[in-house]
């Protein structure tokens, strides 16, 4: 017990020491090598007129301040030795100098750990951990650096991630986003909306066609889309003699990359957040992060592609490889097991309530809301009079100029709220729930958003994190030679896409890269001494492969969840799902590589490259595709 108190009092010891300050220099006396620090002194007598401070033989006359402290830019190679002259007495301190190449180590070892143990928030957490502890180990004792480490990490890092408006604004419009979900899904809207199309579906092509346009319909949430389109087209499917390993392709493919590119999803919210976490320390980008991700848009090729490729797939009635294989064999009518129908937890979040009326407005009514809601606040919060009354501009770059100026974050809240507020309305005032069940079905949405959350929460303090640690600045250094500007978005494409595979997590991908790569392509840009236009279109550029990169790992992933729940909610074997759609996500994004992201890298507008690369998958799927005539 006694030696227990003891080990208490001594970390107490250490923690007191640790946190003192020196007696010049302000906070922790450590910087990171190679980068320009400003070096903040205190405690200098307000009337000092001649003092001094000499680092590595150099010597810098100082203007002290009223408070006695004073400010100087330092650059250091190694640990210094740093004098402060008051004129009669010299003060001696030492600075510490981290080493650059340790920057790297917090991110990739997130990475490795995700890649090894397919666990995102644990190798998030330990990431942002190591950071804080190569920073507190230049800063004091082993002992006070490990426990410094652990209460720093909750109490600086992820309560300062939460210490945002911004941040807390994308947390509360996912949340109201899942809630409105879940209350259309309970109201009967979304199988009213699945009713609709479905009717139209009388022949293989058609069912499949009936499919498509439904992943496309619910495209506010993938999960829902997933679960939804699978199960409540699964029996008809069926009956077309359609092949199930078809369907959960059709399910898959529609539902995140609809959801990673829609205006209004589930997802933008996370999109929103782990790109501001990217572009906090960019200095001389002047785009809201709503302007930077409709601009990225245009280099979104793998879910444009994606979903393009299976429309062509449906219309020329042509398949290859296994899909080929199993759709023949479901052809010739070979009787489904029905007993590998699962009922998942994850359904009874959007199955409808029994014995009420399925009526497709009570679905799209809400989401209307949303995307009008949105764009009305995005006018109101951003409009400028003397933009609209310029007439050097045209009325499209009028529009883009308010809505880049617009605070996206009021528009979404708004929005949200309007959309969970009519959803509510619409069932209660037709007696399809009462107000109790009503606020049930939210609250069931609010906490399907809770892992979501949790990613979002650490990716922001992995962020803060490397942004202390100048992981951009390692980056840049090591590339800039070596990469050209025009080959990062690639590389970001083939990166994300591997993280996704691996960890079967486009947002754990997104939470981890987008802090990443963001940074380092504007900073390897600025070295290439590249105008500020192409500047911003290579960035546009990886902030789309980021996301496109991690969907198509999403896909080729067995144990991604949106790829296990389409297995699931299609009832087929899980295997088979991975098996037969891998090599058409594969042949997707390397006509995504190929013909959109490197086209557009070297100044190839959209219009060429999305019109090139539907061409090539046309030609491809005409070439190696096998019509099924039986």
């Amino acid at each position: 017990m006694r030696f227990l108190l003891y080990s208490f009092l001594f970390f107490l010891t250490s923690i007191s020491c640790f946190s003192q300050e020196h007696h010049f220099i302000a906070e922790e006396n450590i910087i990171i090598q190679h980068v320009e620090h400003e070096l903040k002194l205190v405690n200098l007598p307000s009337s000092c007129s001649n003092c001094t401070v000499l680092i590595n033989g150099k010597t810098t006359e100082l203007i002290v301040n009223e408070a006695g402290e004073s400010l100087v830019n330092i650059s250091l190679e190694e640990s210094a030795s740093v004098s402060v002259s008051t004129g009669d007495v010299i003060f001696p301190d030492t600075i510490n100098v981290i080493p650059l190449w340790l920057s790297i180590i917090p991110p990739l070892l997130a990475i490795f750990l995700a890649l090894v143990f397919k666990e995102v928030v644990t190798s998030l957490l330990v990431g942002i951990f190591s950071g804080v502890l190569i920073i507190k180990l230049y800063a004091g004792s082993f002992f006070a650096a490990l426990l410094g480490s652990f209460t720093t990490t909750i109490d600086t890092y992820i309560l300062n991630s939460l210490n945002d408006s911004g941040h807390l604004s994308i947390i509360v419009f996912s949340t109201l986003i899942g809630g409105m979900v879940s209350v259309i899904s309970k109201n009967g809207g979304m199988q009213g909306v699945v009713n609709r199309i479905s009717k139209h579906a009388t022949t293989a092509k058609s069912g499949q066609l009936a499919t498509w346009f439904l992943g496309i319909a619910i495209f506010f949430d993938d999960y829902a889309n997933t679960l939804i389109v699978g199960n409540t087209m699964r029996p008809i499917t069926d009956k077309l003699r359609i092949s199930r390993e078809k369907l959960a392709y059709l399910v898959d493919s529609t539902a995140a990359p609809i959801a990673a590119i829609a205006f209004i999803t589930t997802w933008i919210g996370a999109e929103l957040g782990y790109i501001e976490s990217g572009i906090e320390t960019i200095q001389g980008l002047d785009e809201s992060v709503y302007s930077i991700f409709i601009s990225s848009l245009a280099y979104s090729f793998y879910p444009i592609f994606a979903l393009v490729f299976m429309l062509i797939l449906i219309l020329r009635e042509r398949d290859f490889g296994p899909m080929y294989e199993a759709e023949k064999e479901a052809r010739l009518g070979e009787k489904l097991d029905e007993s590998t129908v699962v009922k998942n937890e994850e359904l009874e979040e959007f199955t409808a309530k029994e014995g009420i009326a399925y009526k497709a407005y009570n679905a799209i009514v809400p989401v209307l809301v949303v995307i009008a809601g949105t764009v009305i606040g995005l006018l109101y919060t951003g409009w400028d009079q003397t933009i609209m009354d310029d007439s050097t501009l045209s009325f499209g770059r009028k529009i883009s100029t308010i809505i880049g100026n617009a605070d996206s974050y009021k528009a979404l809240l708004w929005s949200s709220l309007a959309g969970l507020f009519m959803a509510i309305v619409l069932s209660v005032s037709q007696k399809l729930l009462n107000i109790h069940q009503s606020i049930n079905a939210a609250i069931s949405g609010f906490k399907t958003m809770l892992t979501a959350i949790i990613i979002l929460v650490l990716a922001w303090s992995l962020a803060l994190v490397i942004e202390d640690l100048h992981t951009a600045d390692f980056l840049t250094s090591i590339m800039s030679d070596n990469v050209s500007p025009y080959f990062v978005p690639t590389l970001t494409f083939l990166l994300a896409a591997v993280v996704a595979f691996s960890t079967g997590s486009s947002w754990g991908t997104m939470a981890i890269l987008y802090p990443l790569m963001l940074p380092s392509s504007w900073a390897i840009c600025l070295a290439a001494g590249m105008p500020e236009a192409e500047t911003l279109a290579i960035f546009h550029n990886v902030v789309a492969c980021v996301l496109a990169g991690a969907v198509l790992g999403d896909h080729c992933s067995p144990i991604s969840d949106t790829t296990i729940l389409s297995s699931l909610a299609s009832s087929c074997n899980h295997i088979s799902h991975v098996r037969t759609q891998m090599p058409y996500a594969l042949t997707v994004g390397s006509v995504a590589i190929i013909f959109g992201t490197i086209p557009a890298a070297f100044g190839i507008p959209f219009w060429v490259t999305v019109p090139l690369g539907t061409l090539m998958l046309y030609l491809i799927i005409g070439k190696i595709g096998k019509r099924i005539d039986i």
